[in-house]
């Protein structure tokens, strides 16, 4: 049922894999963690894909939801390292264009926090218009904001990712993509198979997203904040209008031939868990990392400001922290062992995560998607088994 290994003393993270597999609904899921840049668990196992059963093997890869946003995150730290971005600049000083509607004087970190007022993006986007990086910048660019920017914050749960490759295309001197920036600088040196936009994935590799049963599905958003689901069941509310473009029909749709084809750096990356947990564990200034300096490692784990409205997010109607395209710990939603932890958990349950407290690097990914905003019961026994093993 369960293939992979641990390293010994993690035997624990195995027996919690096993249990979601037999008792927690689990379809086809993997679970890797680094400590001290050492490989400690790699474990994988379930169906890939429920129509024919085939199983999930050692080079299964799957898409992971908004667990990308910290592999794109990574990418704005590099060019920080390399002295192309200033986290406290202005978003114009790099990107003139931006300033329309009232956005002129948002910074680099405002708009990492999710604090710039643009969750939404009006114009209606597709695939194809997605393949075009100068027309998406136009688009974006001319976006009026939802409320005053640096007043609120609200997750940037689908916009976030085009307004960071807009970024890199400005400060990168070869003007390359978020995603093909990502697979030079950071998939490629590190042997990553962690991807933004794919052309040609051989079908029998991808872990199919199941589709969920309606029913079901109305039954489980219990486990949202109650704000959240009453705004998805608004199309004139901020919380769908961030979700509901391009217009998919349900975020496994996102699965889609077409859309993996897109850079989609707010939720489309596709990878494992072993190559994305390495991704993290490579963040360290060490020989085998990607070269981040220690003024960029300061600045990714000092936790951010108290926001100017609080800590409640307009788009996602509960309290959450974010800084520099990362999640942070905050409240209930605990992990890594002090708030220097950053990471992010996508849709249905995958997230990932850095402690440097701790140097554990951790990564869950699975294709049933739950219905949590975070913790998922997957993914959290598999986090806190690790954390009995490394404290053990």
């Amino acid at each position: 049922m369960t293939d992979g290994s641990v390293a010994p003393g993690f035997e624990y993270v195995r027996e919690e894999f096993e249990r979601n597999l037999r008792e927690r609904r689990e379809l086809g899921a993997a679970v890797a963690a680094y400590v001290g840049g050492e490989k400690v668990v790699d474990l994988w196992g379930g169906v890939r894909d429920a129509r024919d059963g085939s199983r999930w093997q050692r080079d299964t890869v799957v898409l992971v939801y908004s667990t990308s946003k910290g592999l794109a995150a990574m990418t704005l730290a590099l060019a920080h390292s390399r002295g192309w971005l200033d986290y406290d600049a202005r978003v114009t000083d790099y990107w003139p264009e931006f300033g329309q509607a009232g956005k002129q004087d948002v910074t680099v970190r405002q708009l990492l926090k999710h604090e710039a007022g643009v969750p939404v993006i009006d114009e209606p986007l597709d695939a194809e218009l997605l393949r075009d990086f100068d027309r998406l910048a136009e688009v974006i660019a001319k976006q009026k904001p939802a409320w005053k920017p640096g007043t609120k914050h609200g997750y940037h749960g689908v916009s976030l990712g085009w307004y960071e490759g807009e970024l890199i295309r400005q400060v990168d001197p070869a003007h390359r993509t978020l995603g093909r920036f990502f697979a030079e600088e950071i998939a490629q040196p590190l042997g990553l198979d962690v991807h933004f936009g794919i052309e040609d994935l051989p079908r029998d590799r991808l872990a199919r997203i199941e589709r969920a049963n309606p029913v079901r599905a109305l039954a489980e958003t219990r486990h949202l904040p109650g704000g959240m689901v009453l705004g998805m069941a608004n199309p004139r509310s901020l919380t769908y209008r961030t979700f509901a473009n391009p217009r998919l029909g349900g975020a496994p749709n996102l699965d889609r031939a077409d859309y993996r084809r897109v850079e989609f750096p707010a939720g489309g990356a596709i990878g494992s868990a072993r190559d994305i947990a390495r991704a993290y564990s490579a963040l360290p200034p060490r020989g085998d990392g990607i070269g981040l300096s220690k003024s960029t490692l300061d600045e990714l784990t000092r936790y951010p400001d108290f926001p100017p409205g609080g800590w409640h997010d307009e788009v996602l109607k509960a309290d959450t922290a974010f800084s520099l395209g990362f999640s942070r710990p905050l409240g209930k939603f605990r992990f890594g062992s002090s708030q220097r932890a950053l990471g992010h958990p996508g849709a249905g349950g995958s997230f990932a995560f850095w402690d440097p407290d701790r140097d554990v690097a951790f990564a869950y990914v699975m294709n049933r998607l739950g219905f949590h905003l975070r913790d998922d019961p997957r993914e959290k026994a598999l986090r806190d088994a690790l954390y009995a093993s490394v404290t053990r």
